[in-house]
């Protein structure tokens, strides 16, 4: 199985260490109650925890983290397109904001509606005058 990738942490602790909240917030700079929020909201985010409700995070768990901060700090993601983004729907929100919101009609049909917006155009010139 792949490795995922990691964010360089320099703690003196093996990249395959488990690593508490606190470690893992002051590494990523993420404050721990954010922590404690996306483990709420992102249901693939799932410590280990030990007696007393210890967290113990994976290296899958502190890439996921960094993934989730980029993508909600840094790409401007709302918690919804986080989730989406990382359900592997990234692709097609891209596609959506991408995709004009109007569109045109094929030119056999738009000539009808072209002289009726003339028309429109001539009877307000005309009420102006």
């Amino acid at each position: 199985m792949d490795k995922p990738n990691l964010p360089h942490i320099t703690d003196g602790k093996e990249p395959d260490a488990l690593r508490t909240i606190g470690e893992v917030a002051k590494a990523l700079g993420i404050r721990q109650h954010v922590l404690r929020y996306w483990e709420e909201q992102f249901p693939s985010l799932r410590p280990l925890t030990r007696a007393g409700g210890r967290r113990y995070y994976r290296p899958e768990d502190v890439a996921l983290i960094a993934e989730i901060d980029q993508l909600l700090h840094r790409e401007g993601y709302t918690i919804k397109g986080a989730k989406q983004a990382l359900r592997g729907g990234k692709a097609k929100l891209v596609a959506a904001e991408n995709q004009p919101v109007v569109q045109h009609a094929p030119v056999d049909t738009a000539a009808p509606l072209i002289d009726f917006l003339q028309g429109i155009r001539e009877r307000l010139a005309a009420a102006l005058d």
